[in-house]
C-alpha cells in the first residue's frame, strides 16, 4: 500500500452491506452471509487498522431498519451478537481495543445488553485502537434521542439558554470520538441510508461493489489509498 505523508484517516466508519446478497451468491442460507462477516471480516479489519495506526473504526452492523426483516433472519443474527460477545469481545479486548457502541440498546434482549455493557467497561481503559460498533442505530433516531437528552438535562428555561452544535454534539451518541474521516460502503450502493448524518459533514465517502464477506484488509487498503489521492478542503 502506498500512501501520501500524513494521509491516514483518524477514523474509518464502514457501512457493512452485501451480507445476503453472498450468501446467495454462494447458494448458503441468509445467516451464512452475516456469519462470514462476524467470524472473520472484522477482527481481521480492526487489527489491520491498530496496525495502521488508524485510532478509530466504526461498523454499521445493526440498524432500526433491520428489526423489518424476516424474524428467522433477526433471530439468527442476534444469536451472533451473542457468539462476538462470548468469542470474540474478550480477545479483541486483550489486544488492546477499547470497545464502544452507539444507537439504542434497549431494544435488544437483556443478556447482550448486559454482555454489551461488561465489556464496554472492561476495555475502557484501553488505547491502540477504538473499535465502535453501531446497533440498533439510524442516524436520524440518533439525533432525536440527543435532543431529548439535552432538553431533559440543560436548563431550558434561561433565558440565555439556547442550541449550539457544540451543545448538541455533546448529547449524541458519538460524543468524544473525531467524526468519521473516511466512511466506506460497500456492495455498490452509494447512500449514507441515514448513517451518521450530523458526523459525515466532511467526511470522505468511499463505495466498492465488493460485498462486505469479501471486504478484507487489502480492500481496506484500497479505500486508504484513494482517500490519501482526496484534497480535503473542508469548506474552505
Amino acid at each position: 500500500m502506498t500512501l501520501k505523508d500524513g494521509t491516514l484517516p483518524r477514523h474509518v466508519a464502514v457501512i457493512m452491506d452485501g451480507n445476503r446478497r453472498w450468501a446467495k451468491k454462494h447458494h448458503l442460507p441468509i445467516i451464512a452471509g452475516h456469519k462470514k462477516v462476524v467470524e472473520g471480516r472484522v477482527e481481521e479489519l480492526i487489527d489491520h487498522a491498530g496496525h495502521l495506526g488508524i485510532p478509530y473504526i466504526t461498523f454499521w452492523a445493526f440498524s432500526t431498519e433491520n428489526w423489518r426483516r424476516p424474524e428467522n433472519e433477526v433471530k439468527g443474527i442476534m444469536g451472533l451478537f451473542r457468539l462476538a460477545l462470548e468469542k470474540y469481545a474478550a480477545r479483541m479486548i486483550k489486544k488492546g481495543a477499547r470497545l464502544r457502541v452507539i444507537g439504542d440498546m434497549s431494544k435488544f434482549d437483556r443478556d447482550i445488553q448486559e454482555g454489551i455493557g461488561k465489556f464496554v467497561k472492561q476495555s475502557e481503559k484501553n488505547k491502540k485502537i477504538t473499535v465502535t460498533f453501531a446497533l440498533n442505530y439510524g442516524g436520524r433516531d440518533e439525533i432525536v434521542r440527543a435532543i431529548q437528552r439535552m432538553v431533559t438535562q440543560e436548563s431550558v428555561n434561561s433565558e440565555q439558554w439556547a442550541v449550539t452544535a457544540e451543545k448538541l454534539g455533546k448529547y449524541l451518541d458519538t460524543a468524544g470520538m473525531p467524526d468519521p474521516d473516511l466512511i466506506i460502503r460497500t456492495a455498490g450502493e452509494k447512500r449514507l441510508s441515514g448513517f451518521m448524518l450530523w458526523q459525515s459533514e466532511y467526511s470522505e465517502f468511499y463505495f466498492t461493489d465488493i460485498l462486505m464477506p469479501d471486504f478484507d484488509a487489502d480492500q481496506l487498503d484500497l479505500a486508504l489509498e484513494e482517500y490519501s489521492r482526496r484534497q480535503r478542503r473542508r469548506g474552505r
